[in-house]
């Protein structure tokens, strides 16, 4: 039966938390507003004066009115290119959006940002936007507006696996697959650009703002001599009426959102997978008590009960092995009605029973996978497999535990086996970083590696191999190995300093999110909307694979 969860730590601790995480949420707010600027307000007042609308507007007017855009890598590029003076969103904005009823990726290039260049940031974000296209089936909108490579970086972003010409390949995919792909010319679309409109299953282009063409009026003039301009080398009339490239020609961008809409209401609709859902309750305690619950010092304990009460239908969880490896917390409960398995980490210290003396205990640590643990939490992801319920992994992890006494216990061995079946779990995956994601844990709970369908962090995540004080220890040793007695004790207390800024600047959520770790920092109280969603849209792949693992050590 399920135990309905309560908070029961309410206090000074719990009011400093929630004000703390409230204006850590501002501050958010307010950087994702100036990220949605994109390229300034000169750049936005030349692309109006085109008679054009912006990334995000066109995005507003294709989905479905009173539904909500769900953004994805709006930290994409993060302080990243400031010697090109940056790419806010890596100039493309990409995400879900309802259009017609059905759940769309949309990727829209924002040509305010460098004329809608590719970056290396560029290319990785809509690689993701297609992965998530492609593994959850969902149709895939293209608003093109881009002028191709940023050229200063073409050596970091052409030739390799992951790089520009894997959009074409994925664009291939997708159609194979048949995942509908609709593309709308809205701006230039230069190059080897000018494949990922035409291998969609459909091209539209408007008229005296879209063209297209392998190589612009420029490089014509000096690859061949021919003198030409844009418009009459490969715009809208050229490539509907001469070539037939593209499809059709609208007039302006509304128009050809318009026949987008139309396009995709006459897809034909998907069975979806057979998750469990009912009618949603709301949990218990107040929606902004997951704030007050989430210590600000990430090494301060707390009980991930508690978080649960906040996030779970009713508050309502089905521990599993409650009593057993209490450093993980498994269970089944409901979020806005879709059954889930929980995989979390239990940051508050417990103690394990020692054998069969009675009073004999042993404590141990929050936030360590010990070997007992990655048993109970390999179990439970594969009975999860067995009954077909999708898992919500929660991150708040330092790691496995290290010593002679966990290595006699096997860890490595029960560590490889909760890494396996996470590897080869066939149930959609979402993972949360809510904390702390160290090292080995990382790989464990289902980190970036190990394909989960949808991937948030939380603004108290930190993502690095180690923590914080343990890494800058290790850094210094490794500076002073060879200098012996020649640097003082405060000259030693201000590089151990200087290494440990450095190193938690780079695990801190905003450096994760330029490098799209994940695929966005959410506000805590918007998870349970945020799963729901994300389960809905993976329900569009209905056909789950048999679940199978490799060889086990046992």
């Amino acid at each position: 039966m399920p135990k309905t969860l309560k908070i029961t730590s309410h206090g000074v601790n719990f009011e400093t938390n929630k004000d703390h995480w409230l204006n850590e949420l501002r501050i958010l707010e307010a950087q994702k507003l100036s990220i949605a600027e994109g390229g300034g307000a000169r750049a936005v007042e030349r692309q109006r004066s085109q008679g054009k609308m912006l990334a995000r507007e066109r995005i507003e007017y294709l989905i479905d009115a009173e539904t909500d855009f769900h953004e994805l890598g709006s930290f994409a590029a993060w302080e990243m290119y400031q010697e090109w003076g940056g790419a806010p969103a890596a100039g493309v904005v990409t995400g879900l959006g309802r259009i017609e009823g059905r759940e769309c990726v949309i990727v829209s290039n924002d040509a305010t940002v460098k004329a809608g260049a590719w970056f290396p940031a560029t290319c990785r974000k809509i690689l993701r936007a297609q992965e998530v296209a492609m593994e959850n089936r969902l149709p895939i909108v293209y608003l093109v507006d881009s002028a191709g490579v940023f050229l200063p970086l073409q050596d970091e972003i052409f030739p390799d696996k992951e790089d520009f010409g894997r959009v074409f390949f994925n664009n291939a995919r997708l159609s194979a697959e048949g995942i509908y792909q609709i593309s709308a010319i809205m701006g230039s679309c230069v190059a080897g650009g000018a494949y990922l409109p035409i291998m969609s299953d459909e091209a539209l282009i408007v008229e005296g703002t879209g063209t297209i063409f392998l190589a612009g009026s420029h490089l014509v003039q000096a690859a061949i001599g021919e003198r030409i301009d844009n418009e009459s080398l490969g715009g809208a009339e050229v490539q509907v009426d001469v070539s037939g490239v593209v499809d059709d020609r609208f007039p302006d961008d509304r128009s050809a959102l318009d026949h987008i809409r139309a396009r995709i209401g006459e897809l034909a609709h998907p069975t979806m997978a057979p998750f469990d859902r009912r009618e949603a309750k709301a949990p218990e305690p107040e929606l902004d008590s997951v704030l007050g619950v989430m210590p600000v010092e990430r090494s301060n304990p707390y009980d991930t009960h508690e978080l649960l009460a906040c996030l779970l239908d009713a508050s309502e969880f089905t521990e599993y092995k409650a009593t057993y490896g209490k450093t993980m917390v498994c269970g089944t409960g409901r979020i806005d009605g879709w059954a889930v398995g929980i995989v979390a980490n239990q940051r508050k210290i417990v103690y394990r029973r020692r054998g069969l003396e009675a009073g004999k205990q042993e404590m141990q640590i929050g936030g360590v996978i010990y070997s007992e643990a990655a048993d109970k939490a390999t179990r439970f992801i594969s009975l999860m497999n067995q009954k077909g319920i999708p898992i919500l992994f929660l991150q708040d992890v330092t790691g496995f535990m290290v010593g002679s006494k966990s290595e006699q216990e096997g860890i490595i061995k029960d560590g490889a086996k909760l890494v396996n079946v996470v590897a080869n779990s066939v149930v959609p995956k979402i993972t949360i970083f809510i904390g702390n994601s160290f090292g080995a844990g990382n790989y464990a709970l289902c980190g970036r590696a190990y394909g989960a369908r949808f991937f948030y962090a939380w603004p108290s995540a930190s993502i690095s191999v180690m923590g914080g004080d343990q890494a800058s220890k290790t850094l210094l040793a490794i500076q002073l190995k060879n200098r012996g007695d020649e640097i003082s004790e405060s000259e030693k207390a201000a590089l151990l300093h200087e290494i440990k800024e450095r190193y938690w600047a780079a695990a801190q959520p905003r450096y994760a999110a330029a490098r799209q770790w994940f695929d966005e920092i959410i506000d805590p109280r918007e998870t349970r909307a945020i799963i729901s969603r994300s389960i809905q849209a993976a329900a569009h792949q209905a056909r789950i694979e048999d679940f199978k693992v490799g060889v086990l050590q046992t």
